[in-house]
């Protein structure tokens, strides 16, 4: 089996036996095909490929060309940018004919780290890195998912949507259209900057790089840490938007009223900020209490393989052996 877990800033791919051993692995780039397009998308990942089946002790050609027959018998990718269903189906039509394995299944890169945050295909993941999206899946087949597309899909928080609403709360403290905040102070002055206004003119002019607006996340849980209103309001915000994505994937698969697992993912559930977790689980628990919340700290790329063997019905020794690997 061939398992591919493809993020926006990194791809892990792992060749993995039936018993669940890990033949090969190798680890790439982020997977943009909204950036680059399709088939140099799929290309590049058919290098990282090539390279987990040098590992492997496999042939390859140029490109990530199999010289033989296929790889595998099947291939577990989840990659991000599948964010809608016709997505997912151009993107496996893409990945299959590349030959790797006989047969081919493509879902959103959310699905693995559900996948690895659950001892069956059960439950619900809400995963809150740059952005934010949640997905949930039965042993059945069925699931609950949301496009998760940003603003236009209802989407709210995330790494990035985070730092916007902390630098909107701060800008207008400073300026007087808002409340105080201690935002206002500690947003410009984690680049060495005075005021707002002057971070507000660096990220306009682009001295300083937009994407390190990521940076300020951090500064955002400090804030709040130090006891600051608006920081935390922002906070317990978040904690509403994952609770009401994980309640309404639980209703919809009929799992509010049973015990369940929600995983939490992502970077902003990884730093485990107090405030927030506390609050998420306040909230979880008035409106899902049934509900068992877990960061996940197992790499995605488990989670595709977990779902792998799902699909061609391996014996519950195999799972216990690639978990083991990835331990």
């Amino acid at each position: 089996m061939l398992a591919v877990d493809a993020g926006n800033s990194k791809t892990d791919v792992a060749l993995v036996a039936a018993d669940g051993r890990v033949l090969g692995a190798a680890r790439g780039g982020g997977f943009q095909p909204p950036v680059v397009g399709v088939g140099p998308a799929v290309a590049a990942l058919a290098e990282i490929v090539a390279r987990a089946a040098a590992d492997a002790g496999f042939d390859t050609g140029p490109g990530g060309a199999h010289t033989g027959r296929p790889l595998a018998a099947f291939t577990s990718a989840c990659l991000a940018n599948a964010d809608l269903p016709v997505e997912e189906q151009r993107l496996e039509a893409a990945v299959h004919a590349r030959g790797w394995a006989l047969t081919t299944q493509v879902a959103n890169d959310t699905f693995a780290i559900l996948r690895a945050g659950v001892d069956e295909p059960r439950g619900v993941a809400v995963v809150c890195g740059a952005g934010i999206n949640c997905v949930g899946m039965l042993p059945d087949g069925r699931t609950a998912r949301f496009p998760a597309i940003g603003k236009i899909s209802g989407d709210w928080g995330g790494g990035s949507g985070l730092a916007d609403e902390a630098l909107w709360y701060a800008a207008r403290a400073e300026d007087g259209r808002g409340e105080p905040t201690e935002l206002a102070r500690t947003l410009p002055a984690h680049f060495g900057l005075g005021s707002m206004y002057a971070l507000i003119e660096a990220l306009h002019l682009e001295t300083l790089p937009a994407e390190r607006k990521y940076e300020l996340t951090p500064v955002l849980f400090a804030t709040s840490d130090a006891g600051d209103p608006v920081a935390r309001a922002i906070l317990a915000r978040q904690a509403d938007e994952i609770t009401a994505l994980a309640v309404v994937a639980l209703r919809r698969l009929g799992l509010l009223d049973e015990e369940a697992d929600v995983v939490l993912g992502g970077g902003v559930m990884a730093a485990r900020n107090p405030y927030l977790m506390d609050t998420l689980a306040e909230r979880l628990t008035a409106r899902a209490p049934k509900a068992r919340t877990r960061v996940v700290t197992a790499p995605p790329v488990l989670g595709a393989a977990l779902l792998g063997l799902d699909h061609v019905a391996a014996p519950p020794a195999a799972h216990a052996a690639l978990r083991a690997h990835y331990a």
